[in-house]
């Protein structure tokens, strides 16, 4: 199949991926976008809302929509990295009688997983998940096993309660493509919400994408031509959220402690792209970069005292930027 087949292939598996979703989430059309299109780019995403918006459902449903092995793993303070990974236990062969280490795999080896409330649990746990996520396998005893393709993390944590939570590093959260933050539904959604969920019928999803041709969308995302102009747009705006850049701008130099670093830039090319492709373009344009630019730098730039204390927003700055 030829990219441009691919590329209208993609696009009626997008407006059917959308339909089955609008058969249990209302609205968040722009949450549902950016889990598809890290998705198809290989990313993790990073879900913020306050309790009861439908962080957990919109992921189970998008799994329910999709022919990928589904885990969700809820993290508390007692959670281990074993808990996650897997461990190793004794095992005795029935035939020989001899013993030796058998590894049982944890819920990590799965095609999507959900770490809901991933700041409930410490550091060492936390380290665990990003590392896989990272490398995509995990080695114990002295044996890598790997993560079967395609792997997808979607982490949740609730923004406003911080007590007893383990906020993650900026390093950490740097390992995730998108932060996508839930706002309340308007008046007419939460109508719809409310009438939907108060009735005992379930909505039937129907199985969109299987992992080979998630594996195969994929692959044509990479191999979208860039023009220059667009590259260069995408490089330096991710170099004026960095303070000590020569392209910074006045408000980036008095607010901003430090900016997004190169990996901020190829997420960026990268959903550009795919924003492109979903859209029935064959490259992308600047605006394209501009409609993913925000949930991508919005976890990669660190505000100083002032701006804490002015009360000046990421958000604010990133929308100054672009």
């Amino acid at each position: 199949m030829d990219n441009v087949k691919l590329l209208e292939d993609l696009n009626n598996k997008k407006e059917s991926f959308y339909k089955e979703i609008s058969k249990v989430i209302v609205g968040q059309s722009n949450v549902v976008e950016h889990i598809f299109i890290a998705l198809l780019c290989k990313g993790h995403i990073l879900l913020q809302g306050v309790p009861g918006l439908g962080k957990t459902l919109i992921i189970k449903t998008i799994s329910s929509a999709l022919d990928l092995k589904f885990n969700r793993i809820q993290f508390t303070p007692d959670l281990m990295p074993s808990d996650i990974t897997g461990t190793e236990i004794i095992s005795q062969d029935p035939k020989t009688g001899d013993r030796g280490l058998k590894f049982i795999k944890g819920p990590i080896f799965s095609n999507i997983i959900l770490a809901d409330e991933i700041n409930r649990t410490p550091p060492k746990t936390q380290a665990a998940l990003l590392e896989a996520m990272q490398e995509s396998m995990v080695t114990t005893g002295g044996q890598t096993y790997q993560i079967e393709s395609p792997f997808f993390v979607l982490a949740t944590q609730n923004p406003i309660e911080q007590e007893g939570t383990y906020p993650l590093p900026e390093a950490q959260l740097d390992r995730f493509m998108f932060n996508v933050m839930l706002d309340y539904p308007n008046y007419e959604e939460e109508l719809e919400i409310v009438k939907k969920t108060t009735v005992s019928r379930a909505s039937e999803l129907n199985k969109i994408m299987s992992a080979e041709q998630i594996l195969y969308y994929q692959e044509l995302i990479t191999k979208l031509p860039v023009t220059d102009n667009v590259l260069e747009y995408a490089v330096n705006l991710v170099s004026q959220t960095r303070p000590d850049s020569k392209r910074a701008s006045d408000i980036v130099k008095e607010y901003i402690e430090w900016g997004a670093g190169p990996r901020a830039s190829q997420f960026i090319l990268m959903a550009a792209k795919c924003h492109a492709a979903i859209n029935g373009k064959y490259s992308p344009d600047i605006e394209d970069v501009k409609a993913i630019a925000k949930p991508i730098l919005m976890h990669r730039i660190v505000k100083n005292y002032k701006a804490e204390a002015e009360g000046i927003t990421v958000e604010k700055i990133i929308e100054s930027i672009l």
